[in-house]
C-alpha cells in the first residue's frame, strides 16, 4: 500500500519520458496523458480513503528511516488536495486536446506540451506528497520550470515581457527558498518537516520568528499573497485557456498548502495570528478593486484569483480547528471554480475574438451552454448559495465570528465586502459579454495568439471538459456533509500534529 504514495510521482514522470519518445504519434501521446491522470485520480481517492479511514500513509524511500532518508506522506489533507488537483489536471488535458485537435487537426502532435505538463502534474504530486522542506523546494521547481515552458509556447513578442516577469519572480522566489532552507539546516540540522516540528521549538523566540517570517514570504510570492502578487496579473493572462486554468487552479494553492502545512507543523502559533489577518484583508480588497478597473477579461479573473488567496489567508490567521476547516474547504473550492472559469473564459473569446469586455456582447444568444458553464463557477465564486463558494465562505466566516476578537471581526466584514464586489464584477462580464449587444470584430484574429486562434470554434472535447469542473463544483456541495467533515479531521491533524510526526519518525516523536 506504501508505494502507492509514489504513484502520483512517479506515474507522470515515467509517461512524460514515453510522451517524449513518441512524439509524432499523437493519438498515443493523448492517450498516455489520459490514462495516467486518470490511474493518479483513482490513486488519490484510494489513498484519501485510507487516510482517514486509518491514519497517514507514509513512505520512506530506499527504506532510509526519517530525518535521515526522503519521505512521502499522504494524509488526509494532502490526499485530498491531491485528488482534487488530479480532476482539474485530468479536464484541462481533455480541454487541451479538443482545442489543439479543432486549431491544428488530429494528426498533429507536439514535442514539447504533453510531457511538460505532465511534468508539471508530476512536480503538483510530489509538492503535496513531501515530508521535507527540500524536497519541496524540488517539487516547486518541477512545477515553475515546467510552466516557464508551457507560459511561453507559441508566444508572441507583446507576450514576452510577462513571461519574463513571471520567469525572473519564480527564480528569485526559489533563490530566496533555497537560502530559507540553509537557514533552517544550519539551525536545526535537519530539513525533514516532522524532524523540524521539534527541533524548531528548541530555537531562541526571535530566530524562530524570523525563520517563520521568511518561510511565509517565500509561499506569499508563490500564493500571490498581497503586496506579493504584482507578477500574476501580467503573466497568467497571456497564456492560452487550458495553461491558464491550471496555473490559477493550482499553482497558487500549492503555494497556500506549503504556507498551512509549514505555519501549523513547524511555525506554530499560539492564538489568532493578527499579522495574517491584515494580510488577508488586505489581499481580499486590493484584488476586487483590481479586478473592477480591468476590461481584459483574463486580468480580471487573474485580480479575482488574488482577491481570494485572501480568504484562505483569513482562515489561517484565524488559526484555530474551525479557521483551518474553512480553509480546507476554500481550497477545495477554489482550485475547482477559478480553474473553470479560465477555460470558459477560452470558450468566449474564442467566440468573440477578443478578450476585452467592451468588445464581447449576444453570447447568451449564441452560445447558451457557455453561459451556463460560466454562470455556475461564477455565481460560486461570489459566494451565492446554494454554490460550493457559500459553504467555503460560511464556514470561513463563522470561524471568524468564533475567533471573538476585532481584527477577526474586521476581517469578516471584509470578506463578505469581497464577495460583494465579486458579484459586481463578474456580473458585469454577464451583461457585457452575454447580454450586451454583439460586437463588430475589429478584424481577423492573428492565426499565431493562441488566445484567439480558431475564432468561432470549439469542440465538444472543450466543453465536456469545462462540463467536468462545472459538474465538479457542484458536487462539492452535494457531498458538503462529509467533505466538512474530512476537512475538519484534517484541521484537527493539523493543530494536532503528533499523528504526523509519529507517522513519520515512529513511536519516539513525542516533545
Amino acid at each position: 500500500m506504501t508505494a502507492l504514495v509514489a504513484l502520483p510521482v512517479l506515474l507522470p514522470l515515467v509517461a512524460a519520458g514515453l510522451s517524449l519518445a513518441f512524439g509524432r504519434f499523437a493519438d498515443i501521446q493523448r492517450a498516455l496523458g489520459i490514462l495516467v491522470l486518470g490511474a493518479i485520480i483513482a490513486d488519490a481517492a484510494y489513498l484519501l480513503y485510507v487516510a482517514d479511514l486509518h491514519g497517514p500513509v507514509v513512505l520512506q524511500l530506499g527504506g532510509w528511516p526519517a530525518p535521515l532518508g526522503i519521505t512521502l506522506i499522504a494524509d488526509r489533507l494532502a490526499a485530498l488536495l491531491l485528488l482534487v488537483s488530479a480532476v482539474v489536471t485530468f479536464a484541462v488535458l481533455i480541454y487541451s486536446i479538443g482545442q489543439r485537435i479543432t486549431d491544428y487537426g488530429r494528426g498533429t502532435s507536439s514535442t514539447t506540451f504533453h510531457p511538460i505538463y505532465l511534468m508539471l502534474c508530476a512536480g503538483v504530486s510530489l509538492a503535496y506528497l513531501t515530508g521535507d522542506l527540500f524536497n519541496l523546494f524540488v517539487a516547486f521547481e518541477i512545477m515553475l520550470s515546467s510552466s516557464y515552458v508551457l507560459i511561453t509556447r507559441r508566444t508572441t513578442a507583446a507576450r514576452v515581457r510577462p513571461g519574463m516577469t513571471y520567469t525572473i519572480v519564480s527564480l528569485t522566489s526559489s533563490l530566496l527558498f533555497l537560502t530559507v532552507i540553509a537557514l533552517v539546516y544550519a539551525a536545526t540540522g535537519t530539513v525533514n518537516l516532522a524532524d523540524l516540528a521539534r527541533q524548531v521549538n528548541d530555537l531562541p523566540d526571535g530566530l524562530q520568528t524570523s525563520l517563520g517570517l521568511l518561510v511565509m514570504i517565500v509561499f506569499g510570492v508563490k500564493s500571490a499573497m498581497v503586496p506579493l502578487h504584482f507578477w500574476l496579473p501580467d503573466s497568467y493572462p497571456n497564456a492560452p485557456a487550458p495553461i491558464t486554468a491550471v496555473f490559477a487552479g493550482l499553482l497558487t494553492k500549492v503555494g497556500i498548502y506549503a504556507m498551512i502545512r509549514t505555519q501549523t507543523l513547524v511555525f506554530e502559533h499560539n492564538a489568532t495570528w493578527q499579522l495574517m489577518l491584515g494580510i488577508a484583508l488586505i489581499t481580499m480588497i486590493v484584488g476586487a478593486l483590481g479586478a473592477l478597473a480591468q476590461d481584459d477579461l483574463n486580468r480580471m479573473l487573474s485580480f479575482l484569483l488574488v482577491s481570494h488567496i485572501g480568504y484562505m489567508l483569513f482562515g489561517l490567521g484565524v488559526y484555530d480547528i474551525a479557521g483551518l476547516t474553512g480553509v480546507i474547504l476554500y481550497v477545495v473550492h477554489h482550485i475547482t471554480v477559478q480553474a473553470t472559469l479560465f477555460l470558459v473564459s477560452g470558450l468566449i473569446t474564442r467566440h468573440t475574438g477578443t478578450v476585452a469586455l467592451s468588445g464581447m456582447g449576444g453570447l447568451a444568444k449564441a452560445a447558451p451552454l457557455v453561459s451556463v458553464l460560466f454562470a455556475i463557477p461564477a455565481l460560486s465564486l461570489a459566494g451565492i448559495p446554494p454554490f460550493s463558494g457559500f459553504i467555503a465562505k460560511l464556514a470561513l466566516l463563522q470561524a471568524g465570528i468564533t475567533a471573538g476578537t476585532w481584527t477577526a471581526y474586521v476581517v469578516a466584514g471584509g470578506a463578505v465586502l469581497t464577495s460583494l464586489l465579486t458579484l459586481y464584477a463578474v456580473a458585469r462580464v454577464w451583461t457585457r459579454a452575454f447580454w450586451g449587444r454583439v460586437q463588430t470584430p475589429a478584424g481577423d484574429p492573428d492565426p499565431t495568439d493562441e488566445l484567439v486562434v480558431g475564432t468561432g470554434t470549439t469542440s465538444p472535447a472543450m466543453m465536456v471538459a469545462s462540463g467536468i469542473l462545472v459538474a465538479a463544483s457542484v458536487m462539492i456541495v452535494v457531498v458538503a456533509g462529509p467533505l466538512a467533515e474530512i476537512s475538519g479531521r484534517a484541521a484537527v491533524d493539523l493543530m494536532q500534529d503528533a499523528t504526523y510526526r509519529t507517522a513519520v519518525l515512529g513511536g519516539g516523536a513525542g516533545g
